[in-house]
């Protein structure tokens, strides 16, 4: 792919690190002389010193036959302009950071691409590492329901059990679903049927309606995020 990333800070550096590793074509487009000067010598990729909410500086980077425009600055002005530059400029694909909340109908409008708040998501996540450590990744999905990895505990009342089995059983709800199972030994992810066999030590990704609560990763065997279970009786 021909990917314009606009931007070279928190956000815009390690999408160019991504993105130059997976042997796309990058150009960088930098309004900070040092950030820029950065870029061009840490990443095999062009960089352009300049404002990307002149159009001009988005032709100089090859932007009318680009394959995608991401926009990471920390402005939300600045992402709107250069999205509506994109879009006179025709590029298919254009995705932007949106750092205040009340801009998400601007671009819902303009019809691009957001990814809300990355630092709220950042600070979302490690609050998540602390009151839910079991939990390896997580996304959600609509208000609660969520898509998370969970490895299988030795004591789990799961393992050792078919998928099949643990349905009858009562241990996945009905608004539950594994979804991958990865395994050691194993070079692919395991496509979960009925017949699968969950083991000690599987890395599994479930769907769960309920999100991922206590009740929910007790199956997998672990209890600990139960906050009161183990407090002491102080009387």
């Amino acid at each position: 792919m021909y990917i314009v990333i606009v931007g070279a800070g928190d956000i815009g550096t390690p999408l160019i690190e991504i993105a130059t590793s997976g042997g796309n074509e990058v150009v960088v487009i930098e309004i900070d002389s040092r950030k820029a000067e950065r870029t061009a010598a840490d990443f095999d990729c062009l960089v352009i010193n300049d404002d990307a909410t002149v159009k001009e500086t988005l032709l100089d980077a090859g932007t009318d036959r680009a394959d995608a425009l991401i926009s990471t600055t920390d402005q939300d002005a600045t992402n709107i302009m250069v999205c509506l530059l994109a879009q006179e400029l025709d590029v298919p694909d254009i995705v932007s950071v949106v750092h205040n909340p009340n801009h998400m109908g601007i671009f819902e409008q303009i019809g691009v691409n957001t990814m809300e708040n990355p630092q709220r998501l950042i600070a979302e996540y490690l609050y998540r590492a602390v009151k839910r450590p079991t939990i390896v990744d997580y996304m959600h999905v609509g208000e609660t329901a969520e898509v998370f990895e969970i490895r299988v505990g030795e004591n789990a009342d799961i393992a050792g059990k078919t998928l099949l089995e643990a349905d009858e059983g009562g241990l996945l709800h009905e608004d539950m679903l594994v979804v991958a199972v990865e395994r050691n030994g194993e070079e692919n992810p395991i496509t979960p049927r009925g017949n699968t066999v969950i083991e000690p030590g599987d890395l599994l990704t479930v769907y769960s309606g309920e999100g991922a609560t206590p009740e929910v990763t007790d199956i997998f065997g672990h209890y600990e995020d139960h906050a009161d279970a183990t407090t002491p009786d102080t009387e």
